[in-house]
């Protein structure tokens, strides 16, 4: 049996057949670490950054949650999936950096983990899009996922 769940037996890709698996709740939290450097971390007030295009963090929620109910049109082999639950975390963690949490919440027969990964990914490359005039050195870090529940296995981040 090939070990990627991707590919059928032909070696060709495809989506994975669900219809046999049951219906589980699943969540999945992701995060992304993004660098912004202390000249635009001393922009930060009341817990969000406050740019020309507006507040930097609103913005990157809204991105990310716009971006993880897109997941399978951006993921090729990603089953569309109802989210029930999008919710994010932005905090710094530092004088430079802030972390992206995305959680995600489904009822379905697969899936979860890529949601929330993309999340994550969208409001980090929102933060720097709405950041880049004041700093090109944004670096965006340490996407991963975090803990997922639900389905056939849980998972638990031991960073």
């Amino acid at each position: 049996m090939h070990p990627f769940t991707h590919v059928d037996p032909e070696n060709q890709p495809g989506m994975v057949d669900v219809s046999n698996k049951d219906t589980t709740r699943r969540e999945a939290t992701a995060e992304s670490i993004v660098t912004l450097g202390t000249e635009i971390m001393q922009h930060m007030q009341d817990g969000d950054i406050e740019s020309k295009k507006g507040p930097v963090f609103q913005t990157a929620i809204i991105a990310g949650t716009m971006a993880a109910k897109k997941t399978s049109d951006w993921i090729p082999f990603c089953h569309p999936l109802p989210l029930e639950k999008c919710k994010f975390k932005i905090e710094a963690i530092n004088t430079t950096q802030v972390r992206v949490q995305c959680t995600c919440l489904t009822t379905a027969r697969t899936g979860i983990e890529m949601e929330a990964l993309t999340g994550a990914s969208a409001a980090a490359l929102t933060i720097y899009d709405m950041c880049k005039a004041v700093s090109k050195s944004i670096t965006i870090e340490h996407t991963r996922l975090l803990s997922k529940t639900g389905g056939k296995s849980d998972f638990k981040s031991e960073y």
